[in-house]
């Protein structure tokens, strides 16, 4: 989407922030759509669907690393992204997040709670699976970017999601500001 002329906001934990980008991904966007939607009418969604069997692994060794900052009292992540995480894996427990028929179950409903959300909208949801050949140009035709060739990278795989912080360009958004949050982003 940067390559695009997006300005993007990999996550999103401040009004400010809110305000600027014109693409959020991740955290809050995959837990909050209905209030995005519903804040900023008009908007376009994508979801990236996966196949479970690449997907299930890849979420649990997330969920476990994250688990111990997710459910702690005393700080960890920020109230935004436990209260996602937490929202989205309810009940979010290790038992639970180990489980990959309980996995399988968060992702099904996710992904039918969307499609639910969006009948009947269907310009307004473009899905798609980064792996398909034709998802590069499927998403570029959904938000009208003009001439644009391409593929998807492939990055972050088997690893930590660093990618976001190793990209130089002038229409990232940030996130936070100068590290810290607004404990609450949208508005009343």
């Amino acid at each position: 989407m940067l390559g695009m002329g997006y300005k993007v906001a990999h996550t999103c934990y401040t009004v400010e922030c809110l305000a600027d980008a014109e693409v959020i991904a991740d955290t809050p966007a995959y837990n909050d759509y209905q209030l995005l939607d519903k804040l900023y009418p008009g908007s376009k969604f994508i979801y990236l669907q996966r196949d479970l069997e690449l997907w299930v692994p890849s979420i649990k060794q997330l969920l476990q690393r994250m688990h111990t900052n997710v459910t702690r009292g005393d700080g960890g992540f920020n109230p935004h992204i436990k209260r996602c995480f937490s929202e989205t894996f309810a009940p979010f427990t290790l038992e639970n997040i180990n489980n990959d028929d309980f996995l399988e179950q968060c992702y099904n409903k996710h992904q039918q709670h969307i499609e639910h959300y969006f009948q009947g909208r269907e310009d307004d949801l473009l899905t798609i699976d980064v792996s398909h050949s034709d998802s590069y140009q499927r998403l570029a035709k959904f938000v009208q970017a003009a001439n644009v060739e391409g593929e998807f990278k492939r990055i972050n795989i088997g690893g930590k999601v660093r990618a976001w912080k190793d990209i130089t360009n002038s229409l990232k958004v940030q996130s936070t500001k100068n590290g810290r949050i607004d404990k609450t982003i949208y508005p009343k």
